[in-house]
């Protein structure tokens, strides 16, 4: 990747990659999310005026952590209220080496600060501890997906099917909880790992499904999220090689992650799955992937990731979209739901039921999970419906189902993909 020669750029490229390994090197000096976060964006804004007369350094991420841990050792030593801080404070300074400011950071991207505490990824680490039992699961997937993994709250929103209103809301109370229930900010010990696995898959999925397609913005995807998601995934794995499901969710990035130079065609047009180059998928994560999901399939009762990764695979291995085994995907989505009873799920069960049992059969089903509500912001609902509309030959219906899409819709290359079938409908129509 090409460095960016512009300052104002250097900073958008630095908040958008190292935004989160940045505040988590500052939380562990602050030891309070509100004060590192407000540190952290200091430290951006300070970049944005030193750059331009300085020059942009060799390793902007070790700049802004250090500016960043520094403004929060000042506002503690300030804060005649936080004395009793300080103690934690001496400690995190001589534990950790402060680099220079024009000097690039001794730490790798990736290695451990500390290795004795078992978590060898500064951005991980803070994620065991965002998921802290003593927070409720919608907070602990909302905190970290704000403040780990940098998604704007609106993004954070869609991501959880709640109102951008309501997910500021419970980020707020989140980090009030933990400030008022004095949850320590610490790697949780080794025992205490499998208790927050479950949380922390979740966000990183969540994470993933983020940079696969993003929320909003001009591009389909946001690979520096994707490519996040899958270093956490394979460091999670290092660190617990045992765990079943965290070998099914890396399998379900990798399976998934291979299409990714397919599903862009000129000018960033979306391309259907059937549309994609099966030819330039990337081999080599699909094995990577059918060896987990193998392993993972002998080891014993599959899970709900491992399940994903399964039917991603089944996708992935069919020589065309026509030729993909549609009944084995609708067996599998069988063993899905039990485990795993979302609507999302349920939605996405009706692909491979339209083509094993029928376009009308699939939209009962569809139908049903549009009087249930639950997914009334998940603009996939009404863009599956509209498909099978069309299919169904019902062409005002797809087109009332395709403007529903595109009003839920903020991508604008799905946005897109929508109008020019909202077209097609419209121009039938007119026929």
């Amino acid at each position: 990747m090409t460095a960016a020669t512009d300052p104002g750029q250097a900073v958008a490229d630095a908040h958008r990659r190292e935004w989160a390994l940045v505040l988590a090197a500052t939380v562990r000096v602050a030891r309070d999310l509100d004060l590192a976060e407000e540190c952290v964006q200091e430290a951006y804004a300070a970049a944005l005026s030193a750059w331009k007369g300085d020059g942009i350094p060799r390793n902007p991420a070790a700049w802004l952590t250090t500016a960043a841990k520094r403004r929060a050792m000042d506002t503690i030593r300030r804060e005649r209220t936080l004395r009793s801080k300080l103690p934690l404070l001496v400690q995190a300074a001589e534990a950790v080496d402060e680099p220079a400011l024009d000097e690039p950071d001794k730490q790798k991207d990736g290695e451990a600060v500390d290795p004795e505490d078992g978590v060898p990824d500064e951005r991980l680490r803070l994620i065991f501890i965002c998921c802290h039992p003593a927070l409720a699961r919608e907070a602990q997937l909302a905190l970290t997906l704000r403040l780990v993994c940098g998604l704007p709250t609106p993004d954070v929103a869609r991501a959880l099917l709640v109102s951008e209103q309501t997910m500021a809301a419970r980020i707020t109370r989140a980090k009030k909880k933990i400030s008022a229930a004095r949850i320590p900010y610490r790697v949780p010990r080794p025992a205490e790992l499998p208790d927050r696995l479950a949380v922390v898959l979740g966000v990183l999925h969540l994470l993933f499904s983020a940079g696969h397609t993003a929320p909003s913005g001009p591009t389909l995807m946001r690979t520096d999220l994707a490519d996040r998601a899958l270093h956490l995934a394979r460091t999670l794995r290092e660190l617990m090689p045992d765990e079943p499901e965290v070998r099914g969710l890396l399998a379900l990035l990798l399976v998934t992650d291979a299409r990714r130079a397919t599903r862009t065609g000129a000018g960033g047009r979306l391309l259907r799955l059937e549309e994609q180059d099966r030819s330039l998928w990337d081999r080599t994560a699909l094995a990577e992937a059918h060896e987990l999901i193998v392993a993972g399939l002998r080891g014993g009762r599959a899970g709900r990731y491992l399940l994903q990764a399964a039917i991603a695979s089944l996708y992935a291995e069919a020589p065309t979209y026509e030729e993909t085994d549609w009944p084995q995907i609708v067996a599998l989505y069988d063993r899905l739901l039990p485990l795993w009873p979302s609507p999302v799920v349920a939605l996405n069960r009706t692909v491979p039921v339209s083509m094993t049992h029928g376009p009308e059969v699939a939209l009962k089903q569809v139908e049903a999970l549009e009087e249930d509500g639950r997914l009334a912001r998940y603009q996939y609902l009404p863009a599956i419906k509209a498909d099978l509309l069309q299919r169904l030959g019902r062409t005002e219906e797809a087109a009332i189902a395709y403007r529903q899409a595109l009003e839920l819709t903020d991508n604008e290359a799905e946005r897109a993909f929508l109008t020019t079938r909202l077209t097609h409908q419209e121009t039938g129509l007119r026929e």
